[in-house]
């Protein structure tokens, strides 16, 4: 058996060897030693012919998976090796192999895992100057290919699929990417596989052998060359891991990422879109409001909606269309979600049972959820729409199946298989016979122990069982003066005595034969039934991903019904125009409906940037957030929360919001800023949407605002980027650009002061802020008397030297060649470079204010900010 054992060992050497040994799977030397710590078991030792004991250590086979979970999730492989033969008929040592080897990335069991979110194990190769990136659910058995020439855009699609484990080739160790981050960071193990898993030829005949192709050119990936070796890699991979054919495995997506909006990293983490940035946590996300789905396949489609917003305008209406349809018809929607309530998660039951790892309660609720199939396909004739369609048309009720299911499943059947009690009474008649038989002897043995007490006079004789000694009459020591001759002695107690005799002998043949055969019939009936559905299982997936779809969009139709949420129109044109636009997860957390909503417009014109001036906790921040949630939910083609929206589909949403250090590799919060900021300026497009909060500010004053400065200019030339932004500064000397830098215009945060207390009004205005209100705000902060009193005093020495002026004097790069000046050299004529606005523009702008519905505050605003032009033209 130990020869055995380290010969297996030796052939799983990366992995814990869990080796069966009857009721207990047991390790021994090394890994004895880790499990027993990592675990806190107790570490014994095995004689094993050595000349020092075998560290030893075990866990019981029934709680096993508990076990597996705890060091999987620690990033440890678990080799399971099993006894694949009966040991009541092994001749010699009981035969055992490797059945399964679980890793992060393919572990099944359910009490492991999230339902409501995907376990991704993703294959990544490295070849010259592109990435092939495959990623699988071996759960649900999705599958996606692609492929990326950018080590930027892998961390992109590693941070939107967020695998539990990554395998790869050699030279992706060594192609730059930071494993030690992926690894440590996001607690991702990832693991170089042997060369041959790479090579094309093999990668290629393993794809066409699996999926039963004759090329590649019907799986799509005839144009994907690396991604292609990914795919073949990771298959391969998952067959010799997984020691089963993965039907289950059906299809294989190719996708481009210009097929999606791209979200990079760090914009995902700063728009907590799944998660809350600082606790992680769902509540407070875009997906905590979203999602009101009533199945886990809704759950993780709808997940996979917000990590991947559309970019195609019609995929984006047929999605609207087809909520909008779920709100005219609410009582439809109401009856749909009531009988998706009931409904397990499809697609990882059915793949338990192409593993047949599924249990008699796993085909139970399978018959369950079937049974409510129907019901839905009737509810969705009331639906019209393209999506409504495609939706119907891949949804089966498997009448045929619930019905053998119902009549062959007991109602409470047992977890394990091999205890009998599964099969329905009436489903098969050598099942009722034996289970009669089974009951009569109950009846036998109860007549037998009255019959033996009157004839022994022995009034508290029992008839007992145990597995070790069967039946046996158990009599206590003050009546052993009555025993007969005929019974036979098995065994002594402290205060009794256990007995056999000839006619409970043959009795007990005669019912645990019965109950033998009914245990290993019933087995046999269910592995057929468990077939039987397994041959369904393309069907069965199809109809899952439906219902994912059909929950998903209930889900969104409710929670626009719920939040007051507005269809937006698409457009294609760059126009961003949303009236009273609020922010989804805000307005949620705030209570008596107190969320002050906004306004926002941005073109690829004269709105191509908004500066944003106003003080700390005014809403700045908030305010664009909830632009750019608003502009993804809408290419999800959810409803948003405005009065009106216009959005114009964007390629891409950057976002450089907050501040954060990276110590562990050496950066401070500056230097994440800026990394932040060139990765925006490098792959933003002039369709991009970016979201730029205190550019700056963790650096001196003067190289602060002198970078706040160029990047604005960077940003506003059309031959540069020219993409639309929204920037926050409390460089509000940033507001000298409008006017002089073609599509920059000015807004801010308005405020109410009184003495030296102000008021937040949370409502964005034209114009600029001509100071930041950070004394106050740190007034409201609870700053000490002393300490805010002397701040009022520096500051007001400090404004002697207004940087201001100096600020106005700086010439405006518009894509000429700059000279260099000196600050105290500059002269009128310089000035002409800010000669943008003419007189005739005021005039007209003035003649087009709409004086009734102009408010006071806003008259203020406007008057300042023509004065203002005015004064920069001079």
């Amino acid at each position: 058996m130990m020869q055995h054992y380290l010969k297996t060992k030796d052939e799983n050497p990366d992995c814990i060897l869990f080796y069966r040994l009857g009721d207990f799977y047991e390790m021994f030397y090394e890994d004895a030693k880790l499990v027993s710590k990592e675990l806190e078991l107790t570490l014994t030792g095995k004689s094993c012919g050595l000349e020092e004991r075998a560290p030893m250590c075990g866990v019981p086979f029934h709680a096993a998976d508990v076990y597996i979970n705890r060091l999987v999730s620690r990033g440890y492989k678990v080799a399971i090796c099993e006894q694949v033969e009966d040991p009541k008929q092994a001749k010699g040592m009981v035969k055992r192999e490797v059945v399964r080897i679980v890793t992060p990335g393919t572990n099944m069991d359910a009490q492991a895992l999230d339902e409501s979110r995907n376990n991704y194990i993703m294959g990544i190769v490295y070849l010259e100057d592109r990435y092939g990136i495959a990623i699988c659910d071996v759960t649900t058995g999705d599958f996606f290919v692609t492929e990326v020439d950018e080590p930027s855009k892998l961390i992109d699609e590693i941070n939107k699929f967020m695998p539990s484990e990554i395998v790869c080739n050699e030279a992706f160790l060594i192609s730059g990417t930071n494993i030690s981050d992926l690894s440590e960071r996001y607690h991702m193990p990832v693991s170089a596989i042997d060369s041959h898993f790479f090579a094309e030829e093999n990668a290629k005949a393993i794809l066409l052998e699996h999926f039963k192709v004759m090329s590649l050119q019907p799986l799509g990936l005839e144009d994907y060359e690396a991604g292609m070796v990914s795919s073949g890699a990771l298959l391969r991979f998952l067959y010799e891991t997984q020691k089963n054919e993965l039907t289950h495995i059906h299809a294989i997506h190719p996708y481009s990422v210009g097929m999606f909006m791209m979200i990079d990293s760090s914009s995902r983490r700063n728009l907590e879109l799944c998660e809350t940035l600082r606790e992680k946590d769902k509540r407070g996300s875009l997906l905590w409001v979203l999602d009101k789905t009533k199945t886990a396949m809704g759950a993780r489609l709808l997940r996979s909606y917000i990590e991947q917003p559309l970019v195609q305008k019609k995929e984006i209406l047929k999605r609207q269309n087809f909520i909008e349809c779920l709100n005219r018809n609410a009582i439809t929607r109401e009856e749909i979600r009531e009988y998706l309530g009931p409904i397990y998660d499809l697609e990882r039951l059915i793949t338990r049972v192409t593993y047949q790892s599924a249990n008699p309660r796993d085909l139970l609720a399978l018959c369950n959820s079937l049974e409510m199939l129907p019901h839905i396909k009737s509810q969705l004739q009331d639906l019209s729409g393209e999506l409504a369609k495609e939706i119907d048309q891949d949804f089966e009720c498997f009448e045929d199946l619930c019905e053998m299911l119902k009549s062959a499943i007991t109602d409470e059947p047992p977890i394990t298989v091999r205890e009998g009690g599964i099969i329905r009474d009436g489903y098969n008649e050598e099942v009722d016979r034996l289970r009669n038989a089974k009951m009569e002897g109950k009846s036998w043995l109860a007549q037998l122990e009255e019959r033996e007490r009157e004839k022994t006079g022995i009034k508290n004789l029992k008839i007992k069982y145990n597995k070790v000694f069967g039946y046996y009459l158990e009599v206590t020591n003050s009546f052993l003066n009555l025993v007969p001759d005929y019974f036979m002695r098995k065994q002594t107690l402290t205060n009794a005595e256990r007995f056999i005799t000839p006619e409970l002998k043959e009795l007990e043949d005669t019912i645990l034969g019965a109950e033998d055969r009914l245990i290993s019939l019933e087995y046999n009936l269910f592995t057929d039934l468990r077939d039987r559905v397994a041959s369904r299982v393309f069907e069965i997936q199809t109809t899952a991903k439906a219902i994912a779809k059909l929950d998903c969009f209930v889900s969104l139709a409710v929670v626009a019904e719920q939040n007051r949420y507005i269809k937006p129109r698409i457009n294609e044109n760059g126009v961003i125009d949303i009236k009273g636009g609020r922010h989804p997860v805000v307005e949620k957390m705030i209570k008596n409906d107190m969320f002050i909503d906004n306004d926002t417009f941005l073109d690829n014109n004269r709105h191509r940037i908004s500066i944003i001036t106003g003080p700390n906790m005014a809403g700045k921040s908030t305010y664009m957030r909830q632009t750019a949630l608003i502009v993804l939910m809408a290419q999800i083609g959810s409803f948003v929360p405005a009065d009106d929206a216009n959005i114009g589909i964007v390629d891409r949403i950057f976002t450089r919001v907050g501040a954060s250090d990276d110590l562990a590799s050496g950066q401070s919060t500056f230097m994440v800023e800026m990394n932040e900021v060139a990765n925006i300026l490098r792959n933003a497009t002039p369709n991009s949407l970016l979201i730029l909060d205190e550019i700056g500010r963790g650096t001196s004053t003067f190289d602060g605002l002198s970078i706040a400065w160029a990047v604005v200019e960077h940003i506003s030339n059309r031959n540069l980027l020219g993409a639309k932004t929204l920037f926050a500064t409390h460089y509000h000397e940033l507001t000298e650009l409008e006017g002089k830098l073609n599509g920059v215009n000015n807004y801010c945060i308005a405020v109410k002061e009184n003495g030296d207390d102000i008021v937040f009004l949370r409502k964005i205005v034209k114009g600029g802020a001509d100071k930041s209100y950070g004394i106050q705000v740190a007034k409201l902060a609870g700053l000490p008397d002393s300490v805010v009193e002397r701040a009022k005093e520096i500051v007001q020495e400090l404004i002697n030297n207004d940087i201001t002026e100096i600020a106005k004097s700086i010439s405006v790069d518009n894509g000429n060649k700059r000279k260099p000046e000196q600050l105290d050299e500059v002269d009128l004529s310089q000035m002409s470079l800010f000669d943008t606005v003419k007189e005739d523009d005021i005039i007209d702008e003035i003649k087009l204010l709409d004086l009734k519905n102009l408010t006071p505050l806003g008259a203020l605003n406007k008057l300042s900010e023509l004065q203002n032009k005015l004064i920069n033209r001079w």
